[in-house]
């Protein structure tokens, strides 16, 4: 029993798979690790909520529209009991027809600002804006009657102006219109309560904005927006042409929504991007008549957020998502994604350095025993614990670079000592440090992370086999470790 033992122990096929082993166990606290990285990237998420919820959130911006509200009458014959018509009854019932500008210009600028929720950054902007443009003349006949033989009696007029989260308005927008400043108002009049639209602004038309529309001449406009938001700010283009202009110091800008900028520049400075959206590539328009009689209680900022979910089964007035372009200041790294990915290569680090390890213990004739594999194996574990917490408090290279630093010098002392050699510690050491270099270029190439990962791992396959292919395995496992023979150069026979 006694002899059995003593080969099992010297056995090396033994010790590869108790390698192997250990290898898995140490999975476990990776498996931790990764899922305090999954609770703080959550906590980061509800700190945003949280600011969403006591400040502003994401932005939707719509108009403005000229509303004009109007009343349609007509006469139904009046009936009894078996259907003789004993009268006549007067019908009648309120309606708003909606004026989109013919052109429409957004010239701002976004200037960011972060703020904390415990030690989460969360990135907020303040747009400044200048909205110009201009309706065409009103035509009465461009309003369809929706019964027969019906007359329509127009109300004044107004300008509607909505944003998804009004708390972000910076002081209340101003508006002139032929050269009429008009006045802002809560909420907008005559919509049903659950309508989107209805939580926006309204501005009446009055004087000289209001005699031009009763003398059917265009009416120009120039609008001025201050507006708070979080992260994102979508636009909606209602015009026959939208454009847009907008500039921040931002450097790491996300562009999204159904329309793209046509024309963007991003800098270490900052991003310069330009929308151009015609009317006939987009169904904002009517999503935006939709939302006069919508009885839907999502906001439009709702409808943006479940453009995922839209599907053809909607009713007919449901449109499906909020067609916007949008521009988001988006996190230039975010460290809980970042250790996120790093720990996806754990397991295969623990590998390879345990690999080399046994690579030592093979060519140098050294024993180690289990326990030391095991303390090798947890340090590099605790490189991802320790990359987590720096990332919090310091930018994410220098975090990585401070944590990988910390696992190479430990590492390199510990087996200066197990190896009885600095030099082999010395290149221990920086075996690992190739190997975090190496991950650190798959964080940082996220497009190319797949093919650098199989390179890498290729290449690591590639050196245990040439490193062994010598290597008598079945003497090792005999417990006759016998090393690889040295390769002698041919030299050619002298004449």
């Amino acid at each position: 029993m006694f002899q059995l033992f003593k080969a099992l122990q010297s056995s090396m096929l033994v010790k590869v798979a108790g390698l192997l082993l250990l290898t898995l166990l140490l999975c476990i606290p990776l498996a931790e690790i990764n899922s305090i990285n999954r609770e703080r990237g959550r906590s980061q998420r509800e700190a945003a909520e949280e600011l969403a919820a006591t400040y502003a959130s994401a932005q939707t911006m719509v108009g403005p529209v000229l509303l004009v509200p109007y009343v349609e009458r007509w006469v139904e014959p009046l009936r009894d009991a078996q259907g003789k018509v004993i009268g006549q009854e007067a019908r009648s019932k309120e309606m708003a027809h909606a004026v989109f500008p013919d052109k429409l210009h957004i010239e701002g600028s976004m200037t960011p600002q972060e703020r904390y929720r415990g030690i989460f950054k969360i990135p907020f902007y303040t747009l400044n804006a200048t909205l110009g443009g201009g309706f065409a003349a009103f035509d009465p006949k461009s309003v369809a009657h929706s019964e027969a033989d019906s007359r329509i009696e127009f109300k004044a007029p107004f300008v509607v102006f909505y944003v998804s989260d009004l708390r972000g308005l910076d002081g209340s927008p101003s508006i002139a219109m032929s050269g009429e400043g008009l006045r802002f108002r809560q909420r907008v009049p005559g919509l049903a309560d659950n309508s989107w639209l209805a939580d926006g602004v309204h501005a009446p038309l009055t004087g000289a904005a209001l005699a031009a529309w009763e003398s059917k001449a265009p009416l120009p406009f120039e609008m001025k927006l201050s507006l708070v938001g979080q992260d994102t700010l979508s636009m909606v283009p209602i015009a026959e042409e939208t454009t847009a202009h907008l500039s921040s110091p931002w450097a790491h800008p996300s562009f999204g929504g159904r329309f793209l900028a046509a024309k963007r520049d991003v800098t270490p400075q900052g991003f310069d991007a330009h929308w151009r959206v015609s009317s006939l590539v987009t169904s904002a328009r009517e999503q935006v008549r939709a939302g006069l009689s919508d009885r839907d209680d999502r906001s439009a900022a709702a409808v943006v957020a479940t453009a995922a979910a839209a599907t053809a089964a909607h009713a007919p007035r449901n449109l499906g998502p909020l067609q916007t372009f949008d521009v988001s200041l988006a996190q230039p790294i975010n460290v809980y994604s970042m250790s996120t990915r790093a720990g996806k290569y754990g397991a295969l680090f623990i590998g390879l350095v345990i690999m080399a390890a046994f690579m030592f213990e093979l060519f140098r004739r050294q024993r180690m025993h289990p326990v030391q594999y095991g303390l090798v194996g947890l340090s590099i574990a605790l490189f991802f614990l320790l990359l987590l917490a720096l990332s919090e408090k310091l930018a994410f290279w220098l975090a990585y670079a401070s944590a990988a630093g910390a696992s190479v010098l430990l590492l390199g002392i510990y087996f200066s000592a197990v190896l009885q050699s600095w030099k082999r510690g010395a290149g221990f050491g920086a075996y690992v440090a190739v190997l975090y270099g190496a991950l650190y270029g798959l964080l940082a190439s996220e497009s190319n992370a797949l093919l650098l990962g199989a390179l890498l791992t290729f290449g690591m396959l590639t050196v245990l086999m040439l490193a062994t292919r010598k290597v008598d395995w079945y003497a090792l496992s005999a417990g006759n470790p016998r090393p690889p023979e040295p390769v002698v150069p041919e030299v050619a026979p002298s004449v």
